[in-house]
């Protein structure tokens, strides 16, 4: 919240500045609105006359903005389609304006300002808008206009904000600089660009260690998503955004959009797969989006390779207390949801536990493991929600079967930022974790389909290339890998 004595300093006009104090502040606004996007610039109107001499900070023209719901949802149709698509007119792919208020424009410019106090200016009618409906008029002689927050953006138009909010910037990067609340040492940033495996302009993909959560809840002090804001903005304004999840305990790859059109992209991406999983549940060459998990199991599937089709379900149990996921029966068809995944054995030489390669062609809360447990009968090592009856009988591999190979006891722990342990917990230790981890995945490189979009009015994003990405294993998964294949 912004204090009473900073909102009237804000908002009260002011006198003109001399020519070295607005250089001061012009240096002050272009470093705090400095984004790839939306660089705003600083800029003078001269209204003297009407305003007392009041000088105003104007934002870019408005221009449509690309959807990226829509390209991503062009994308998904094109690959199922057979790679016959095209997106016609980039129209299709952008922002309809009647849409795009100016309270939106003004936030997306300037992400930075609380959005109480950009309500709070529009409020106090102390926004213009300078409207480009006639081109023939020279800038300086347009009208400035008052604009409400609700009011539609059209192509061309600029908004106006007070000059005095170049005052807040600095304040506020003193008092709320996320990396300054969080206290993140250099240490524990630096671990989290380490888990860095691919960055382009458009995405950051990291390999999530286990334990770590991705986002934030009750007695969760530091999720990944909030990291990622300290750590992983780099030179944008905006932090990247999570567009689909991983469980704490499970690992591997982690997709975030570094821009919140990335993100529904993205977002736009993950949803077309599940929605159109019954449509091409055995082509993989059709599918936009692929994600392979290695997963070690108790026991052994009858067959090697098949798909699951069972629909989950959401049911509370110890009296409300908690809720798990469960394999839909007839009476629960209405509220279930269809998942669907597909499965391979790809490798185990250890009786009584088999290596499986997980394909999920739906994105269901906690589909793997329930499909495992419930319907192959074979329940992921480390799993004591969903497979704990099997783990009541656990017992470690026995040492003769490894101690030429490892010795887990008299191994060293790395000492990890944010108490994280990826040693230990191998199926030779009386307490293994969750050997579940996302090991491959293919996706559309976002970055040049929205380039395409955005150059072309006829683009075949048919031929889009894919980024192909994969996670190694934390040591304590590639310890029982080595184990079991030992």
């Amino acid at each position: 919240m912004v204090g009473p004595i900073l909102l009237r300093r804000l908002l009260l006009p002011r006198p003109p500045p001399s020519s070295a104090e607005f250089g001061s502040a012009r240096i002050c606004f272009s470093a705090f609105y400095n984004c790839r996007s939306y660089a705003a610039t600083s800029e003078t109107i001269d209204e003297e006359k009407e305003k007392g001499g009041q000088k105003w900070f104007t934002l870019p023209s408005f221009t449509a903005a690309v959807n990226g719901a829509a390209v991503g949802k062009e994308l998904s149709r094109n690959r199922s389609n057979g790679g016959r698509g095209t997106i016609t007119n980039t129209a299709s792919a952008a922002a309809d304006t009647t849409t795009t208020t100016a309270l939106k424009w003004v936030t997306r410019c300037c992400p930075e300002l609380p959005r109480s106090l950009v309500q709070k200016l529009f409020r106090l009618r102390q926004v213009r808008r300078e409207s480009c409906s006639g081109q023939a008029v020279e800038a300086h002689e347009r009208p400035l206009k008052r604009v409400a927050a609700k009011d539609s953006m059209n192509i061309g138009d600029r908004i106006h904000l007070p000059f005095s909010v170049q005052e807040f910037p600095a304040d506020k990067h003193k008092s709320s600089n996320y990396k300054q609340e969080c206290h993140c040492s250099e240490e524990e940033i630096n671990f989290i660009r380490s888990l860095e495996l691919y960055k382009d302009p458009a995405i950051i993909v990291i390999n999530k260690p286990p334990g770590m959560p991705v986002q934030g809840g009750i007695g969760i002090k530091r999720s990944l998503d909030k990291l990622a804001t300290a750590c992983l903005s780099y030179d944008l304004s905006e932090p990247p955004r999570l567009v689909h999840r991983l469980d704490r305990d499970s690992s591997g790859l982690l997709v975030m959009g570094r821009t919140q059109t990335i993100a529904a992209v993205l977002h736009s991406i993950f949803r077309e797969k599940t929605v159109g999983a019954s449509n091409d549940v055995t082509d993989d060459a059709k599918r936009i989006l692929q994600r392979r998990y290695w997963a070690l199991v108790i026991g052994s599937p009858r067959q090697r390779t098949g798909l699951i089709s069972a629909p989950l379900v959401k049911v509370v149990v110890d009296n409300g207390k908690s809720e798990r996921i469960t394999a839909a029966n007839d009476s629960q068809t209405l509220s279930s949801q269809h998942a669907i995944t597909k499965y391979k054995v790809i490798g185990s030489s250890c009786p009584g536990f088999t290596w499986l390669e997980l394909t999920p062609l739906t994105g269901r809360k906690h589909q793997l493991r329930v499909h495992c447990a419930e319907v192959l009968r074979t329940p992921i090592v480390g799993d004591y929600k969903y497979g704990w009856q099997t783990h009541r009988n656990w017992k470690p591999l026995s040492s003769s079967n490894t101690e030429s190979h490892w010795n887990e006891e008299l191994r060293p722990r790395r000492n990890l930022p944010f108490d994280l342990n990826m040693d230990s917990g191998s199926i030779s230790e009386k307490t293994p974790r969750l050997h579940l981890h996302c090991k491959q995945m293919v996706l559309p490189n976002v970055y040049l389909a929205l380039q395409n979009v955005k150059l072309h009015s006829d683009c075949d994003l048919s031929e889009l290339e894919s980024l192909e990405l994969v996670a190694p294993l934390p040591s304590y998964m590639q310890r029982s890998w080595d184990i079991t294949n030992y």
